[in-house]
């Protein structure tokens, strides 16, 4: 009995030791997590403050933080939007080897793709859109990986041939990037979607992308199905320096040249008739302003005439008239004289108006009048 109970003592004392030696290390791979993104948020500034504390626990207080159910360690971390800006310094998410989910998107962060973050070996859903990353995108994806989002940045270089390995890959946007050289021909069984557009990328399109739209290609150098046809230009075969070929003669010749006589003839013919309508529209037309501007002149000298004519007339026939030879006064006038008496008066002119010309008249009788 005693040494069963010995036994029995032995195997709960070890089976202790393993379970606080697990708890231990759950706790301290927790601890690992909490230093790791603390650093990250002392060293990233943001626009939005984070209630990251110490004093709170992970799991359950901190903003974009998911743990595993245990909450034993980080898989997820959700900062859309927050305002951060600079680089990912290394050795600050790189060290979350549970994550799973980085979602980072709509920020400003600049400088290269975190290398030491994107080759964990458990992350699977990678969303960095919208951001200011540059250079080339690593090599080192995990195979794990299910969706890369790296649309809107200002990455360069070429597609890394790596993404062939990623074979649980259902996603990948590149769109709107700085991206050059040929598309991969990547044999991407799981995969469903795919954007590459508004990159400086060339070439035709590899035939295992040829089942996406068009719309995933756009805004490149490229061609060939679901895309305009690529043009295949043949180079002309150098003529051999033996074998010329033989001048080619007109059958007729005299018809030949009996027809480029005749277009030129035709052309000579309109070009003439065209110029000589135009010189006859120009006289006629030079011809009417003419006459319009005789008949205007005509016209003013007429009215002039008949303002310093007219009183003429109207004096000869007044002298001639009896019963036009007199003048009207006005009422309350004074004066008693005719037309006659005008025209025998000394007059001198005191001025000409718009009207007419005044003059000023003495009359015999010592009157002065205008």
């Amino acid at each position: 009995m005693k040494t069963v109970e010995m036994k029995l003592a032995s195997y709960f004392a070890a089976f202790a030791s393993l379970f606080l030696c697990c708890g231990s290390g759950t706790v301290a791979d927790l601890d690992l997590d909490e230093q790791a993104l603390l650093q990250f948020s002392a060293t990233v500034p943001h626009g939005r403050k984070l209630n990251w504390s110490p004093a709170t626990p992970v799991c359950t207080s901190w903003v974009g933080i998911n743990c595993t159910k245990d909450g034993s360690r980080v898989i997820a971390l959700h900062l859309p939007g927050v305002g951060l800006h600079g680089q990912i310094p290394a050795n600050t998410l790189g060290k979350l080897d549970a994550l799973m989910i980085l979602s980072l998107r709509s920020n400003r962060l600049s400088g290269n793709l975190p290398s030491d973050v994107l080759s964990l070996s458990t992350l699977r859903y990678v969303y960095l859109q919208l951001n200011n990353f540059s250079g080339d995108i690593p090599s080192s994806l995990p195979p794990s990986l299910d969706f890369l989002d790296l649309t809107f940045n200002s990455l360069t270089g070429n597609i890394p041939t790596a993404i062939q390995n990623l074979t649980n890959l259902t996603g990948l946007n590149l769109q709107n990037n700085s991206l050059t050289g040929p598309i991969p021909n990547f044999s991407l069984p799981r995969l469903r979607l795919l954007n590459l557009s508004y990159n400086h990328l060339n070439g035709s399109v590899p035939s295992s992308f040829q089942k996406f739209p068009a719309s995933s290609f756009v805004g490149n150098h490229i061609c060939g199905p679901p895309l305009n046809q690529c043009l295949t230009i043949s180079p002309s075969p150098s003529p051999s320096p033996t074998n010329f070929p033989p001048p080619t003669v007109p059958e007729n010749p005299r018809r030949d040249s009996h027809k480029k006589l005749s277009i030129g003839a035709i052309i000579a013919i309109g070009v003439t008739g065209s110029a000589l309508v135009f010189f006859l529209l120009l006289i006629l037309v030079l011809s009417c302003l003419k006459k319009k501007r005789y008949q205007g002149g005509a016209l003013t000298s007429k009215v002039k005439g008949g303002r310093s004519e007219k009183p003429k007339e109207d004096f000869g026939s007044e002298v001639q008239e009896a019963e036009k030879n007199k003048l009207v006064f006005f009422e309350g006038c004074s004066y008693n004289f005719d037309l006659e008496d005008l025209l025998r008066a000394s007059a001198e002119v005191l001025g000409k108006g718009s009207y007419g010309t005044t003059y000023k008249a003495i009359l015999e009788e010592g009157i002065t009048v205008v």
